[in-house]
């Protein structure tokens, strides 16, 4: 059944090159993002992507039964591309078709689209200003 989540945007140097990093918890217990933050770095590293002026962001979602860690970032002029990875019993999956991300992750990306929308699609795009353009629903 579906129950709101805590939503929580994380400092901007919680990422060395500066993406977004939001936390969702299924309980009430914060996320400790530290149990993230190697697999995030894990998934840049294994794409061609200069991160550090690349509008992006990822999403670390303390699930019920599982840990999920969403990355995505816009490339293409206006798409969002995403990749997904979940921790199982043997480790971190990144596979599209067992683990994709859910509807709380959404609220995010709905944030996310009006962000880049209104900082990066216009006349004068602004990286600076998409990373200071954060939600937070707690």
């Amino acid at each position: 059944m579906y129950r709101p989540r805590p939503i929580e945007s994380l400092p901007a140097d919680t990422d060395a090159d500066g993406l977004k990093v939001y936390t969702i918890a299924a309980t009430s217990v914060p996320v400790d993002v530290t149990r993230y933050l190697p697999r995030l770095h894990a998934m840049k590293q294994a794409r061609p992507i200069a991160w550090r002026s690349t509008p992006a962001f990822a999403i670390c979602h303390e699930a019920a039964n599982a840990r999920y860690l969403v990355l995505g970032w816009w490339g293409n002029d206006n798409e969002m591309f995403i990749a997904v990875a979940a921790q199982d019993a043997t480790g971190w999956v990144e596979d599209l078709s067992r683990y994709s991300f859910c509807l709380w992750d959404m609220e995010v990306m709905w944030h996310e689209r009006n962000a880049f929308v209104e900082t990066m699609y216009g006349a004068v795009p602004s990286l600076e200003a998409y990373r200071a353009n954060r939600f937070c629903k707690t």
